[in-house]
């Protein structure tokens, strides 16, 4: 028990150290990329955002929608006079403060960590990162920071999306399935829907988006020379983002409490 528990934390210990590695990498070539104006890396940043934002917001808008109609249809047994502005305010507590970053997140984490993982242990496997290196092509350029900043804005339009998505279904079955005047949860939301509100919800997207796309990088960076370990990369990375993930989410919401 000792041994599994010791060889656990040193496993976590290095996948973090190899994190916090990867996003200073990443962090300083994109200081290099902006000062210098390379085109072609923010071509396939941008290509990096359509593919992840554009496959998962299908699913994204399915979810959203039963989102809003979900947590309606809880509230729906609130029967004091307030009951529409308390449903606005928990649509700002639970949909857009918390679920909203988490289900994106969970979204991205399935389609696109494991899919960065395992299209990068492919190119190693083959040879095509060393062979890139050869050309004097920077790997952390044109492979590492496109993926970790187009999936963090990428995950950052979704959670906006998906706000607005859930919001609005909410508004629209609250009033047509209970009669729930749309001033009433419009003045709910109102008053607690601040800007620290909206700046919770974006940084945990941004935040989760890049943490996911550097796990997946990390992951698919690490297999050998067995094609074997490129499912492992994609399963890896799966589960490593799931719990970095959850734990940000509570050590943010902790922080923003005070």
């Amino acid at each position: 028990m000792v041994s599994y528990l010791g060889r656990s934390a040193l496993a976590a210990y290095i996948t973090v150290a190899d994190l916090i590695t990867l996003l200073l990498s990443v962090f300083k070539s994109l200081v290099d990329t902006l000062v210098s104006g390379r085109r072609s890396v923010m071509q396939v940043c941008m290509r990096q955002v359509f593919f992840t934002g554009n496959e998962a917001f299908k699913v994204v808008f399915v979810i959203s929608i039963a989102v809003g109609i979900a947590i309606i249809s809880q509230m729906s047994n609130v029967t004091d006079a307030g009951r529409g502005s308390l449903i606005g305010k928990v649509f700002v507590w639970v949909v857009i403060r918390e679920l909203a970053p988490l289900i994106t997140a969970l979204v991205v984490i399935a389609r696109s960590g494991s899919a960065i993982a395992i299209e990068l242990g492919q190119m190693k496997l083959k040879g095509e990162i060393e062979y890139l290196e050869t050309l004097g092509i920077p790997g952390e350029q044109y492979l590492l920071l496109p993926r970790v900043v187009g999936v963090g804005i990428a995950l950052f339009v979704l959670n906006a999306y998906f706000n607005l998505i859930a919001v609005s279904s909410g508004l629209l079955v609250s009033w047509l399935g209970w009669q729930i005047p749309l001033s009433h949860i419009k003045q709910g939301i109102i008053s607690v829907l601040s800007l620290r509100e909206l700046l919770i919800s974006s940084s945990k997207s941004l935040l989760f988006g890049v943490v996911i796309a550097a796990l997946g990088c990390n992951a698919g960076l690490r297999v050998g020379d067995s094609i074997t370990q490129i499912p492992q990369a994609g399963t890896k990375s799966v589960i490593h983002s799931l719990v970095i993930v959850f734990i940000l989410d509570v050590l943010i919401s902790f922080t923003f409490i005070f």
